[in-house]
């Protein structure tokens, strides 16, 4: 097993200042980078990189790859991006195969976003400039289909609130909670997240929200998508880093890196199955989720591994419950070792690998625990689960059930019926361009066949705002729903 993949170095920032003391999104990533290769207690390990991968950020950068490949002397490296769409653990796990295979001997995994920065200069009236990086990357790395369809995009535009929002509500009618107390729940689990960001010395907010403050529509929480406020939502606007530092046993053996620092992928899956969310058969259990999930689950049952420790996906309360689901965690609120991307901070596309730096971190002080994270990409539209302990004695095993997934989960068709009726599988209240609520439902007819329908009806969104409509029957006409 000397070629067996592990993590021997970590590292995460996070900057909270006036607009001079705060780094572009570059500068941030390099700095984790340089945690990562002196947490690892062996500098020469810099000769062992042979790749360094980024998901993409918010940022403009071509290839901040090369650029921290040079302020940190890694020559003969190649370097990786990753476009939005593709799930941020895919990278740990073709990094792992690669080393198993013997095609590199480490590589170095950075995420990062400088969003509060961009936030301080409108604030502070100071102009952010990014340095310009015009070379390509070696490789990049972008998904094939489309997240969203377009009439989806008509109704609910491209933030993502919208769509979750819509999967809650089928989530609430799917298992008959109660309307009121199920909005009650996935508040105490955001507030118990809170108190466990607020514990948390790279948690953004280290404010204790309470069940009341989460729940409660207002200027400083104000509505995103019925039924998601403000602190429903991940935060996106901060400046956090991560990097990992993986490479084969053989190598942290021959550079004699300390046991204490190694911590093992034990196993890993993924689903890339992309229906859009309209389109899916199961809004809230979709079957390539289910495999995954059941894979990680088997490699457990098979090795006598009961999971300890857990951060469940949390941009919206929706993912982290549907986590739980398929992964049969009952304590919810417990499910994040950093506090959720609502209060920890949710960078835009690198969060997982902050919540893998701070899993392993956690795992280092306490070397019996083991560690589950999950990870979205999209609308839901793709999962990933990861396994992690020190145990060295089990290699790695990897999953991809797209394609099973695939032949199980069709898309469903859509209407090209303008009038008609259907009933209600999910819903939501948006506010549109003119600051107006619009209620956008998702509807399938007789025919099994899914399309939207909107409403700017005050007395129908007052409804759906204090009673369930999912599961209810109704007419429309030009796609408006008829009263």
């Amino acid at each position: 097993m000397e070629n067996n993949p592990v993590v021997v170095g970590i590292g995460d920032i996070q900057q909270k200042d006036e607009f001079e003391n705060l780094d572009e999104a570059l500068v941030l990533m390099d700095k984790a980078a340089k945690l990562a290769i002196e947490d690892s207690g062996k500098t020469e390990i810099k000769k062992y990189i042979n790749e360094i991968q980024i998901p993409k950020g918010y940022w403009r950068y071509r290839d901040p790859g090369k650029w921290i490949a040079t302020q940190n002397n890694i020559s003969n490296v190649k370097t990786v991006i990753s476009k939005i769409g593709i799930l941020q653990q895919s990278l740990i796990n073709s990094a792992c195969q690669k080393i198993i295979s013997g095609q590199i001997n480490g590589s170095l995994i950075i995420g990062g976003e400088a969003r509060y920065k961009k936030t301080r200069a409108k604030i502070e009236n100071k102009d952010f400039i990014e340095t310009q990086l015009v070379e390509n990357p070696d490789h990049y790395i972008k998904s094939d289909n489309q997240l969203t369809l377009d009439i989806e995009e008509k109704s609910l535009g491209s933030m993502a609130v919208g769509y979750y929002s819509i999967l809650e509500s089928a989530f609430r009618a799917k298992n008959m909670n109660n309307f009121s107390s199920h909005h009650q729940n996935i508040a105490r689990i955001y507030s118990n997240f809170s108190n466990i960001a607020s514990q948390n010395n790279l948690g953004w907010d280290n404010k204790r929200y309470s069940i009341e403050e989460i729940i409660d529509s207002n200027r400083l929480n104000p509505q995103m998508a019925f039924p998601y406020n403000k602190k429903h939502c991940a935060s996106w606007n901060v400046n956090q880093s991560a990097a990992i530092l993986l490479c084969s046993e053989k190598i942290a053996d021959l550079l004699e890196i300390h046991n204490d620092k190694r911590v093992y992928l034990l196993a890993s899956s993924e689903n890339n199955n992309m229906i859009p969310t309209l389109q899916r058969e199961n809004l809230t259990k979709p079957f390539g989720m289910k495999l995954a999930a059941e894979f990680i689950l088997d490699v457990c049952n098979e090795n006598s591994i009961t999971p300890s420790i857990y951060d469940l996906y949390s941009c919206f309360p929706i993912a982290v419950q549907m986590f739980a689901e398929v992964l049969n965690i009952k304590n919810i609120s417990d499910a994040t070792v950093t506090g959720g991307m609502s209060f920890a901070g949710g960078p835009l596309n690198s969060y997982v690998l902050n919540s893998t730096v701070q899993i392993i971190r956690k795992i280092r002080s306490n070397q019996s625990d083991v560690g589950i994270i999950t990870g979205v990409s999209g609308m839901m539209t793709k999962q990933s689960f990861a396994l992690w302990s020190t145990r060295k004695d089990i290699p790695f095993k990897f999953m991809d059930v797209t394609k099973k997934a695939q032949n199980h989960d069709k898309p469903i068709e859509i209407s090209d019926k303008e009038d008609g009726n259907g009933k209600i599988i999910g819903y939501t209240v948006i506010m549109n361009n003119n600051s107006e609520k619009k209620a956008v439902m998702y509807i399938e007819n007789d025919k099994k066949k899914r399309n939207i329908v909107t409403s700017y009806n005050k007395e129908i969104i007052y409804s759906m705002e204090n009673n369930e409509w999912v599961g209810k029957y109704i007419n429309f006409a030009n796609l408006q729903l008829v009263v």
